[in-house]
């Protein structure tokens, strides 16, 4: 999407006639919004992350949009408008705050160069000692059933902040939330309606907005929710991302479990959140802060799903087409950030088979005091053209009682374990790191979320029983990420580190080295590496240091084809944004017994990873990087030999079970067994009349043409 020459009303615009060029040949389910759409996905930071993003025929549609003669040239730049209000109205001015200049600044001669990992000093602990506090489950926060728009009474009005540099009074944004989905959702972006945060907003920039509207998704047909009455949203999430604020336990009653059925019920190892008294049965007082021993957040330095921990997980079954609101409350100064991020947003959920309007396209982004309403219609692959009649019921979800909804569509494109995150143009790296990030767990007839439930079709991952589906008692979510903060302890982000940011601590749910109770039996953990420039490769051990295998069952939301057993109890290397599922079987260890993951993948900086530190090198201490006071004043200044996030970061402990481990056996599905999910294998000659074309990706050295894409050679 462009921005139009009335860019400076602070409103999302359609773009000229010539980005709404396209065509559809009806080969994907949803059609790509534009073709500048197209080329920024193809160009952008996630190629084809979106399934439904790009259609077949894109490329095609690329070449008529170049042949026209139209081009691109003389066009405003994509994020014309984001800046306003900063006093250079340049994107610099997001990182005027930050709590370190610009390296070449510092060093006078114009050179950047980079104390690795942050170009910053060593984080502080505050004497926090490693594994001494409890780590936190995902907390769910929807969906809610949508009903009609006259069912009950709805919050209509965002909570405007005290001032530009504010968040939203949250008790306010509490009571705001609860409130069911108001104005109602439609195809196309509601322009009746004016953003509530107009007012403010004009006296931050200084002039007058033209018709400012609430929701961000552009007018017109153009950017209207696709098929909109074929899979019209039963279910919606209603959220903010504001800046860090205490929980008082706004999504206690969106748990499934309802903290009385299984291991979250009393007398289960989830029922108290966080581990201290007071914490049974609710998130009300969790605080976001990364240790117990560590200052709370910022409002300014971190910015969550309402802004709150603990992280948050949407549960979605297929064939139940999700509406998600997200608004954004966050500071209308943009320079309110300490210094890194951005308050412009636009919202990807990573992988899904979606429509393009709704794909989280990064130009598609909003601004403080508007939403945007992302629709999911929680289709399969192939829903038009594969299974169409729903008689396949392994292309399927939970029906609530036992039984399977049909479902069109592939059932080989079955989906799990996504994620969702912010895609600004030119800022998605920063807000992520920011807190821009949830979890998105889909359950199908295959993967169902009950280990008990034997029809043929479910496979019985590591779960549990007491509901239909959905069971998280023995499956967990775990986010790893590497931060930094400042001697204040406040969220840190290098933005004039252009080739990387690495964080100096490895963190799990955002927790600094947390420990988390275990039954000796089986457990699914669904790992998201949610960092922005460290690749990890994690390894299991136990307390000795002997490694404990384990086996991994999908990748990237994929259940495989085959378990992979391995027998070394180390995962390959993990890609940013790349999820691992494995299954761990806790049943061979005692009561008492403890357990560590353990990265153990070096970085050189933020390009270049420096190599596998053997296990056993960690363990001893004899690899062993150390916080250096370089100047002598007092405080360390950089951190030498080695990477300190390399490590222990994460610590089980077993815990007696006497129940009956229902789960599938891993190992009954190890290639030469039985399969979870084939593969779609096609024969030698398909493959040799298939068009094929290739793709030469270059780096530009320039900031305005960062990469350059060739096909074919043009």
């Amino acid at each position: 999407m462009s921005r139009s020459p009335k860019a400076h009303e602070y409103v999302s615009s359609p773009g000229h006639a010539a980005a709404r060029l396209r065509r559809n040949r009806g080969r994907r389910l949803f059609r790509s919004v534009s073709v500048l759409s197209g080329l920024l996905l193809l160009a952008g930071s996630e190629v084809a992350c979106g399934e439904g993003a790009i259609m077949e025929d894109s490329l095609d549609t690329v070449r008529d949009f170049v042949r026209s003669g139209l081009g691109l040239e003389g066009l405003a730049p994509a994020n014309e408008g984001a800046w306003e209000g900063g006093p250079n109205g340049s994107p610099g001015d997001a990182a005027l705050t930050n709590v370190l200049a610009d390296a070449a600044d510092r060093r006078g001669d114009g050179v950047a160069v980079y104390n690795i990992p942050t170009n910053g000093p060593p984080s502080p602990v505050y004497g926090a000692q490693s594994f001494s506090q409890q780590m936190l489950r995902f907390e769910e926060f929807g969906p809610k059933n949508l009903g009609n728009p006259n069912n009950g009474n709805g919050g209509t009005t965002l909570p405007v902040p005290p001032d530009a540099g504010s968040a939203p009074d949250s008790a306010a944004l509490d009571h705001f939330l609860k409130k069911k989905i108001r104005p109602y959702p439609a195809r196309l972006a509601n322009t009746a309606r004016a953003n509530p945060w107009a007012a403010q907003i004009e006296a931050s920039i200084g002039r007058p907005l033209d018709s400012p509207p609430a929701e961000g998704r552009p007018p017109g047909e153009d950017w209207a929710h696709q098929r909109w009455q074929e899979f019209f949203p039963e279910v919606y999430v209603k959220t903010a991302q504001t800046g860090a604020r205490p929980n008082r336990g706004l999504r206690d009653g969106y748990q499934d479990h309802g903290y009385q059925d299984g291991e979250f019920g009393s007398g289960g190892l989830y029922h108290n959140t966080a581990g201290v008294a007071g914490m049974e049965g609710t998130t009300d007082g969790i605080d976001v802060r990364f240790h117990p021993s560590f200052p709370e957040q910022d409002h300014t330095a971190l910015w969550t799903f309402d802004g709150t921990f603990p992280p948050k997980l949407l549960k979605t079954r297929y064939g139940e087409p999700v509406l998600f609101r997200h608004y954004n409350a966050l500071p209308v100064d943009l320079t309110a950030n300490r210094g890194f991020g951005l308050h412009t947003i636009t919202t990807h959920e990573h992988n899904g088979h979606h429509p393009a309007e709704s794909d989280g396209f990064a130009n598609a982004f909003f601004f403080p005091g508007q939403f945007y309403d992302y629709h999911w219609p929680m289709v399969l692959a192939g829903h038009d053209t594969i299974n169409t009649a729903g008689s396949d019921l392994r292309a399927g979800a939970p029906d609530g009682n036992g039984g399977i909804t049909a479902v069109p569509g592939d059932w080989r494109e079955t989906m799990s374990t996504h994620w969702f995150h912010d895609h600004m143009l030119d800022f998605t790296a920063q807000n992520v790191y920011k807190g821009n990030v949830a979890m998105t767990n889909f359950y199908s007839s295959v993967d169902r979320g009950n280990e008990a439930l034997e029809d043929g079709i479910n496979l019985r991952l590591p779960s549990g029983t007491a509901a239909d589906w959905g069971n998280r008692d023995y499956d967990v979510n775990l986010l790893l990420a590497d931060k930094a903060w400042d001697q204040d302890g406040q969220l840190w982000f290098n933005p004039f580190n252009v080739n990387g940011f690495l964080g100096d601590k490895l963190l799990t749910n955002w927790l600094y080295h947390p420990y988390f109770d275990v039954r000796a039996r089986r457990y699914r953990f669904r790992i998201l590496n949610g960092s922005v420039s460290r690749y990890i490769k994690l390894a299991l051990v136990d307390e000795t240091g002997t490694p404990v295998p384990f086996h991994l069952v999908a990748n990237d939301g994929n259940l495989m084809e085959h378990t992979v057993y391995f027998a070394n109890g180390v995962l390959p290397t993990q890609g940013i944004a790349e999820r691992y599922d494995i299954v761990v079987d806790f049943a061979g260890f005692s009561p008492g017994d403890k357990l560590y993951f353990v990265n153990v993948l070096a970085h050189k900086d933020g390009q270049v990873t420096d190599g596998v530190v053997p296990i056993a090198d960690i363990l001893s201490g004899a690899y062993n990087p150390v916080a250096v006071d370089t100047d002598n004043d007092g405080s360390p200044d950089e951190w030498q030999g080695g990477d300190p996030a390399v490590g222990k970061f994460m610590e089980f402990r077993v815990a007696q079970y006497n129940g009956t481990d229902l789960s599938m056996d891993p190992g009954d599905y190890v290639d030469g067994g039985d399969t979870m999910i084939p593969l779609r294998r096609p024969t030698s000659a398909q493959i040799a009349n298939a068009r094929h074309r290739n793709f030469e990706f270059e780096k530009n050295p320039t900031d305005d043409a960062p990469w350059v894409i060739e096909t074919d050679g043009g």
